[in-house]
């Protein structure tokens, strides 16, 4: 009983639409036709780069939809990408060109996570944008990523409304303000990142590698090379009932194999490659010992084999036949082959001869080397810098390393701090050469107070928007001299008290263990000097002693050197946080802890 059951999973799957921007009031059938012809032409533009293209799963595809509510009728495509999530990006890449060949056409995509292209870019999204207000608000166009913005206030500007409730709204709003809704270019730079080289990169993709495949096979594989993704999916997502259905081949017999070249993409040739299987013996394929040259032919062959009695490959990997075929030649109401009984059709009706085909043995082209399955830690880092769009650090010189400024450390984690934090996470600098915010006690206080309530509030938005973001900044709404008499004494009163607690505590402090374990300033000002500079400043000790201030930059610098060199070169809190920081420290030689500086 157990054996039967089939678990169903939440497969991957990317939608894309486009939109014809209205010009003027059409009858329905006649906007059907005319989004009929786009379809054409949208498929018969860009077959070169579809057809020859192995999808992990579903290939791009389009057809018409009519209107919906406040969805009007449009042109509706949805791909299942599997595991391969490189064919999400090219369809994104796709409906980008698509988009800036036909600028009358205005397009969205999302998949099972929503809005991706934010997700892509979110390091670089304006603070207003969150998941709850982004829908119907990002669309290519022109071959450009847009997003359209949001009014700070309801009826701000007139062409905006506050909510985007619909798809005709957004439809409306980029017809008429077409140059008013184009992406910063730091968000468009993030996607563009994540498309560059296509579609040059689909080459790079793919990997060639020999295999021992019965003749019937070799031949459909050369009618329609992208088959062999059903292929590894029958093989990938087998289960007993799909093993009890390979036991024996009555379609592709073993002793027709011969040697031939399989061009798959990488990723179909690891799923094939990472999963060890033993043939059935009644199946009659035999692999040679794994000592044997051609020992990884036999297997890829031998694991290829199963497509034809694979109930996975029958019943749940359907692919089109071919795009130009399936968008101009067929009718809409067909329904394309499942992968079997496009491979039934094939050996029908294509001849081959088992002695040509073992001629070309002799003239395979080389394999590809597989090297790159066996990534080292620094490869595999480097990869990860690529897909999150930073650059491979350089390396630090030995000159570099003895004149490293570690104030640079200081300053960028300054800078972190003193940025907006919320429930949503703390934000890192974007820069790291930018400047710390400098942070004012008085303002901060004031503001403080404020929040608490001692103040009248100036506005009733729940939310912290840019104008709000900016009080811990700003000293304009915060001076002291603007506000009312009453209040000034109270805020000065609250600070006098705040400053007196904070001074009796460091006094407490500085006669234990965690005072002395702070490095402290050499050198300081006289105290009469210093009272003269801060007229509140308090006397900071019994018997008119003065408290030599903590050095907060060697401390924090020190410390983070310490969590970092105690990392011995792997990954950890302090380098993580640096790297996201864009600060790169020079390796540490022996990977000793770093001790704080002594006194004199």
């Amino acid at each position: 009983m157990e054996e039967n059951m089939k678990f169903a999973t939440v497969e991957d799957t990317v939608e894309y639409h486009l939109f014809l921007i209205p010009d003027e009031p059409r009858d329905p059938e006649e906007h059907r036709e005319i989004l009929q012809k786009y379809i054409e032409k949208i498929m018969t533009q860009f077959a070169p780069m579809l057809v020859p293209y192995i999808w992990q799963n579903q290939p791009f595809n389009l057809k018409y939809k009519p209107g919906k509510g406040g969805v009007p009728a449009h042109i509706f495509g949805m791909t299942k990408f599997g595991d391969n999530i490189e064919d999400e990006w090219f369809i994104v890449y796709i409906v980008k060109q698509i988009t800036k060949e036909f600028p009358e056409l205005v397009a969205r995509i999302e998949d099972n996570d929503g809005e991706f292209l934010l997700i892509e870019a979110a390091d670089f999204l304006p603070k207003w944008l969150d998941p709850d207000n982004s829908a119907n608000r990002v669309f290519f166009h022109h071959g450009e990523l847009c997003i359209i913005p949001a009014p700070k206030k309801p009826g701000a500007v007139s062409w905006l409304p506050t909510t985007l409730q619909t798809i005709s709204q957004a439809l409306n709003i980029i017809s008429t303000h077409p140059e008013k809704i184009l992406a910063s270019e730091s968000i468009r730079a993030a996607v563009n990142r994540r498309i560059r080289g296509y579609p040059e990169k689909i080459k790079a993709s793919l990997h060639q590698a020999h295999c021992f495949l019965p003749a019937g096979i070799v031949a459909v594989l050369k009618q329609r090379p992208r088959l062999v993704a059903a292929g590894v999916q029958a093989f990938y997502l087998r289960d007993p009932i799909d093993l009890r259905a390979c036991r024996i081949f009555k379609t592709f017999l073993p002793e027709t194999r011969i040697m031939t070249s399989v061009t798959f993409t990488k990723c179909l040739y690891a799923q094939l490659v990472q999963q060890r299987f033993v043939p059935d013996l009644r199946s009659g394929y035999r692999l040679p010992p794994p000592s044997h040259p051609q020992y990884r032919a036999h297997e890829l062959g031998m694991k290829l084999g199963l497509m034809k009695g694979s109930a996975q490959y029958q019943e749940r990997l359907e692919m089109a036949k071919n795009y130009f075929q399936l968008s101009i030649n067929r009718p809409e109401s067909s329904h394309a082959m499942s992968p079997g009984e496009e491979i039934l059709t094939l050996l029908q009706t294509i001849p081959f001869d088992i002695e040509e085909l073992k001629k070309e043995e002799a003239n395979l082209p080389p394999e590809d080397d597989d090297q790159w399955l066996d990534l080292s830690p620094d490869q595999l880092d480097q990869l990860l810098q690529e897909a999150a769009g930073k650059k491979e650090p350089e390396p630090v010189s030995k000159g570099q390393e003895e004149n490293y400024d570690l104030t640079q450390v200081s300053e960028s984690m300054k800078a972190f701090i003193s940025k907006v934090s919320t429930h949503k996470g703390a934000e890192l600098p974007r820069e790291h050469s930018e400047a710390p915010v400098t942070f004012d006690a008085d303002s901060f206080l004031n503001y403080f107070d404020k929040i608490l309530g001692s103040r009248p509030h100036d506005s009733d938005s729940d939310e912290l928007d840019e104008e709000d973001s900016e009080c811990l900044d700003s000293d304009d709404d915060l001076d002291l001299e603007t506000q009312e008499p009453g209040e000034e004494a109270s805020v000065k009163g609250t600070l006098a008290d705040l400053k007196s607690y904070m001074a009796q505590m460091d006094q407490e402090l500085a006669h234990t263990s965690i005072g002395k374990s702070f490095t402290t300033q050499k050198q300081m000002e006289p105290l009469s000097q210093t009272a003269s500079n801060n007229s509140e400043e308090e006397d900071s000790g019994a018997g008119g002693s003065v408290m030599t201030p903590v050095d907060i930059d060697l401390n924090l610098v020190s410390n983070i050197l310490e969590s970092y060199s105690s990392q011995a070169g792997l990954a950890g809190p302090a380098s993580n946080l640096l790297q996201s920081m864009g600060v790169q420290l020079p390796d540490s030689a022996d990977h000793r802890p770093i001790s704080k500086p002594t006194k004199d």
